[in-house]
């Protein structure tokens, strides 16, 4: 690869205009990342997204798009349930390379390419975790340790809370991305969301930079600890998930 092979005008300013920084050398690892996922994507389902300038805009832009409600840089650890091929968690850890991040996905093929990426960029401070969160979550040095929990996953926000806030400590967040408006989504949860002991602290709304896709963002802060008998035994928080 050869940095002048690839255009990357257009991801510094959707960058710069996210309020996010990034250096020369992190614009580099973000190729590479490309490159890894569209070769590894011809022999395993990572993405649907192949063409350069939408990886760049609807994974790697929208990962990062984060900072508009969160800032990183007072943030220690960072955990991605279903994070896939990992967005945002392995996006954010390029970006803030002083986050010691965790990504939780359910396919081992998905957990090898991760590995796989990682070890090509030389990153330190990542850990990468084949299995399920309600499984995860239960394990005493996990539950409630991490300063941030994010996900992309496709999945009702009252299951992804069931997911996610018992992995974040008192005090701290649980962001959930979603593509356009969330406010039925959110106003169903929102009973669900205090039972976990999280309370819904704003929803930002926006367009991604030069675009016309809708995105939101959910940020929870987690008030109380989860209760222990949450999560629920796997499989049954995507199947019923708590309305009220």
């Amino acid at each position: 690869m050869t940095d002048n092979f690839y255009q990357t005008e257009q991801l510094e300013k959707d960058i710069q205009a996210l309020g996010a920084e990034l250096e020369d050398s992190q614009i580099r690892q973000l190729l590479i990342y490309y490159e890894m996922l569209t070769e590894w994507n011809q022999v395993m389902n990572l993405t649907a997204i192949t063409e350069y300038d939408e990886v760049l805009k609807k994974h790697f832009v929208d990962s990062l798009s984060l900072v508009k409600v969160m800032d990183l840089k007072k943030c220690d650890s960072l955990i991605d349930v279903g994070t896939g091929a990992g967005f945002p968690g392995l996006v954010l850890k390029i970006a803030f390379p002083h986050l010691k991040v965790t990504l939780l996905d359910s396919l081992n093929k998905r957990i090898q390419f991760l590995d796989a990426v990682a070890d090509r960029l030389k990153l330190e401070g990542v850990e990468t975790v084949h299995g399920r969160a309600e499984d995860f979550a239960r394990q005493d040095k996990i539950r409630e340790s991490f300063d941030l929990c994010v996900s992309r996953a496709v999945a009702n926000l009252s299951t992804l809370s069931e997911y996610c806030l018992p992995f974040v400590r008192s005090g701290g967040f649980f962001v959930s991305y979603k593509s356009g408006k969330a406010e039925d989504e959110i106003r169903e949860a929102e009973a669900a969301i205090r039972l976990f002991g999280g309370r819904i602290e704003k929803k930002e709304e926006f367009l991604l930079p030069d675009s016309d896709f809708a995105r939101t963002l959910i940020v929870v802060k987690k008030i109380k600890p989860t209760p222990k008998k949450f999560p629920r035994k796997a499989g049954l928080p995507g199947k019923e998930p708590i309305r009220a």
